[in-house]
Formats: structure tokens, sequence, C-alpha cells
């Protein structure tokens, strides 16, 4: 019960009486990642979140663990060179929410790789990456490339690149490093914002007075080190402590549409070229296929992006561009998504070509900020900002600890075991009155977790849950053990219904709000306010903004 959205309120009260060695703003993946970094090495680590976990860009990216092959053409070798090994250490940790996903690169004539340039490339990459020997790379004819994706555009085609990334799901990921993070001893609350930064009388940042966004009330943290992860806010942070100065942010978003199979049978994860130059991917998964994403500058709410209608119809025209047999309308859009990514501003440069570097400074008042970065170098970004922590603060702390740290749900006994466990734990599942269906999925999301939700099965009585006992199951120990305070934290952030699982959503929504209303013992008006929420998403997932 130690990351119970009951025991909230308790967290906080005690947050606000206890002074930390860190405290975190920020609970994207970065944050979290920066928690569990600090926790293990011993350090007193609070974290808050001013939306939900995971909230922001990574709960919206393109899901994909990147070994960093687009780097490779913008020659940023020692990146690719790092997140490759990076990736290895994400699928180790966490084999539950990482998986191997062969990745088919088409050569067409006139396209962006020509078929020696991308052998090459490959080849570099595998061995910058250290690609395991069963992972690597290997050149199709163009008869071979069809075979793997009968779908795609025959016309020019040379040939294709068939090489490994990894597909993850990128919010429970985060979820699972912070729930690792608390069970190694870091206090972590979501909904609590940072209003304003607290000094000492030699103007060193030393505390930070939050506000709790569901009750407005407000209370202050003090820590003896203050890092800035907000992501897409890191900006308006650094403004608060008028260290605005040098570097800033520039935002661009990026676009993701999720079509049915029945629509768009993709077998194959696909890395393709569109008209204009730039690549998309488009990925089978779960009955579905998304693909994405758009790469433009962003000026818009930083909480709220939404796929407009030119995003809509970019992704529309590369999908007809790659697969001309599949015949797409705006109807068949079942959900999107939309995400904004933090990069470090490079004057003159086109959204596709800024650099995904992370960077890590420092203000004259003490302040922490860690910007940029792709999600695969969450856990190396981490390791970085607690080395410099742990330099400034007197103490003997150990070097890193999360290279062979499993996450949260991940303690398998190694990615290798993975096929063996999930066999086991599904079979241990049809005994609490599971499907094969249900046990698998539940094993998958949650990994050495799922025997919790196992034992949940005990407590559902059909008579008076209207919901199925997979979904209670999942529901209570979001509740529970996952600090989820919205029924929207439950649809996107717990489960990715609302984009893989839209039509499940709308059929079983009132029950979640039901049940969350009871478990929270909101008043009418608040479960109001929460369906409201779940409509509006449900909307926007598929009307366009400039549509609505």
């Amino acid at each position: 019960m130690m990351f119970s959205a009951k025991r909230r309120l308790q967290m906080i009260e005690e947050m606000s009486q206890t002074t930390y060695d860190v405290l975190i703003i920020g609970g994207g993946i970065t944050g979290c990642g920066i928690a569990l970094d600090a926790a293990t090495r011993g350090m007193k680590t609070a974290l808050i979140e001013m939306q939900d976990f995971a909230a922001g860009t990574s709960s919206r990216s393109t899901k994909l663990v990147h070994g960093g092959l687009r780097y490779l053409k913008q020659f940023e070798v020692k990146m690719v060179a790092e997140v490759g090994k990076e990736r290895a250490i994400v699928y180790e940790n966490g084999p539950h929410v990482t998986t191997p996903e062969w990745m088919l690169l088409p050569i067409h004539r006139g396209g962006t790789f020509g078929k020696w340039s991308t052998s090459i490339g490959l080849w570099v990459y595998d061995h910058l990456a250290r690609v395991k020997k069963e992972e690597r790379r290997t050149m199709l004819s163009a008869h071979e490339t069809l075979q793997k994706e009968p779908l795609i555009k025959q016309d020019g085609l040379l040939g294709g690149g068939y090489y490994v990334e990894y597909r993850t799901d990128d919010a429970r990921l985060t979820i699972e490093v912070i729930k690792k993070a608390v069970e190694c001893g870091a206090h972590a609350v979501n909904y609590v914002k940072a209003e304003s930064f607290l000094y000492d009388k030699n103007g060193r940042i030393h505390g930070v007075m939050c506000r709790e966004q569901t009750t407005g009330k407000t209370f202050t943290i003090y820590a003896k080190k203050i890092v800035n992860a907000a992501g897409p806010w890191v900006d308006v942070l650094r403004e608060k402590d008028g260290s605005h100065v040098g570097k800033k942010l520039r935002l661009t978003k990026g676009v993701h549409i999720v079509i049915d199979q029945a629509h768009f049978p993709l077998k194959q994860a696909v890395y393709f070229d569109t008209p204009d130059g730039r690549m998309v991917f488009a990925i089978p998964r779960e009955g579905k296929t998304y693909v994405g994403t758009t790469d433009t500058f962003y000026e818009g709410d930083r909480a709220h992006p939404k796929m407009t209608r030119e995003d809509r119809d970019y992704l529309l025209r590369a999908i007809h561009y790659m697969f001309p047999s599949v015949h797409l309308t705006e109807q068949q859009i079942e959900s999107s998504w939309a995400g904004i990514r933090p990069l470090i501003y490079e004057e003159g440069k086109d959204p596709s070509e800024i650099s995904r570097k992370d960077e890590v400074w420092q203000s004259p008042s003490g302040l922490i900020t860690i910007a940029g970065g792709k999600l695969t170098g969450y856990r190396k970004m981490a390791e970085t900002v607690v080395d410099l922590i742990a330099k400034q603060l007197d103490g003997a702390y150990p070097p890193c600890q999360t290279k062979h740290l499993p996450i949260s749900g991940g303690d398998i006994g190694g990615a290798s075991r993975w096929h063996t466990f999930l066999s086991e734990k599904v079979t241990e599942g049809l005994a609490y009155g599971f499907t094969e269906k249900e046990a698998k999925q539940l094993v998958q999301r949650y990994g050495t977790n799922a025997d919790r939700l196992f034992a949940l099965a005990r407590t559902y009585d059909p008579n008076n849950v209207s919901l199925p006992l997979d979904w209670y199951v999942m529901c209570i120990y979001a509740l529970e053990h996952e600090m989820t305070v919205t029924p929207l934290d439950f649809f996107i952030r717990r489960t990715g219904a609302l984009f893989f699982g839209i039509h499940t959503v709308r059929e079983i929504k009132d029950a979640v709000i039901a049940l969350m209303q009871s478990y929270f013992h909101w008043t009418e008006e608040e479960r109001n306010r929460y369906e409201q929420q779940v409509n509006m998403a449900l909307h926007d997932a598929v009307i366009p903004c400039d549509e609505a």
C-alpha cells in the first residue's frame, strides 16, 4: 500500500515535515529515473509531479526504446553507441514492458536510404550499439521484403533492411520505474505543482512551495538539492528561479494515429520514407496498427497538445504513399495521441534536425536542470544527474546502482527467462478464473506483479461490480499500488486503453468511474467532472482540434 492513492494525502503531509537530500520536480521518465538512482544510492529522495506520472511526453512517444538509427544519419555516432547499449539494459531490467521487435526498412529508388548505404549503416549500427548476434541486421531482396510485408509499395522497390528495435509501453515503463523508486525509499506524489522556490539567506535554493491540485492546499518541501526535470515545463521553472538565460527549449509536437487491423492489416513493423523526405513508423500492436510521427514546432498548450486536421492528413498521406493498396479514410482512425518533445533550441534547424541530446546545467541558485534526451537514455541521464548531486552533497554515496536493477515487475531472473515465465504465469492465471488471453495480457503488462492482480480475483463479486474480472483487478491494483487518482490516469497511463482499446473504454467507463467514486467517496459533482474529462478525451482522440 506504499503507493496507494488513498495514502497520497498522508504522504504529502509526511513530505511537508521532512528535509530531503534531493527533490525532483517532474514525474516523466527522466524524473522517475533520477528518483530511482538517488534512492538506490541511499539519498533521502522526493518527487512531485504536477499532473499524473508520465502524463506529458512519457506517455505520448512512438513507444519504442530506440537504438537510434536515425542519429547515424546525422553522424551522432557517440549517441548511437550509448543509446544502443542502454536499450539492452532497459530490456534486461524490465522485459515485461519492453519487447524486441523486428523492423523493416524498405529501400526504394530515389528514397532517403540506398541499398549500399543502408547495409553499411545498419552494420555500423549493430556494432556501435553492440547488438546481440541473433538480432543483427540482414539485407533483403525486393521479393523477400514483400514477403515480410506485402502491403509495401512495389513500384521502385529495391529491397529492404531488417533490424531489431525494441517496442515499449512508455507510460508503464515510467510507472514501474517510480514504483521501484518508492520501494527503495523514495517519496513520490502526483498532482502536486511546484508554485515557487524558497531560498536561504545566501540566495541558494533550498525548498519549494507546492500546491496540491485536487484540494488547492499549499505546503512546502525542503531539500538540499532540487532538480528541474519538468520536460516541456523546464523553462517555466527556470523563469521562476530567475535563471532563464542561455540555452532554451524548443518544443516540437509529434502525433500518432491508431487504425484497426481490419482496415490496415500490417504484419510487420515498418520504418519508411515519406514524400517530404522524413521517416515514419507503422507498427502493429494489440490488433491495431499505429502510425507516427509528425514533427512540427509547437507553441500551444503544453498540457493538452492535440491532433490537428493537418497532422491527421499528413499521416494518412504517408500511409497512402507507402501502402498504396490500403485505402484509409479519416473515419477509420480509431484513436490518436499528440506529444511534445522538449528539445534544446538550435537556431535555423528544422524540427527533425534538432539534436535529441540531453544536457544538464546548474543555475547560480543551485537549481539543477536536465533537458532534452530520449526515453531510451533515461537511466544514463539519471546517473549523470545523481553523480553531480553526490559530488555536491557531503556524503560518501556509492556509484550508480541501477545498471543491473530490475524495475517493478521485472525481476524474473533475466530477460532470457521471459517466455518461460510468461507461459508459467498464464497457466496460474487460468486457475484464478481468467481466460488465457486475459491472463497473458495481465502478465505482459504487470510482470511479476501479476501475482497481486491474480490474488485480487478472490475479491471479485460480479453481483456488486459491473466490470469484467480482468478490468476489475486492474482498476483495484491501479488504485492500491499505482497511485491512480483519476479515471484518465487509468485509461491512458496505467492501461493505454484509450489509445489501443477505445471501444472498450466507451463500454466500461461508467463502471470504472462508479468503482472509483465508491473508493474515493466522490461527490456527484466530482464524479460528473471526471466523467466529462473522459468524454472529452474520447472526443479529442478522434476529432482534430480544429474540427471540433
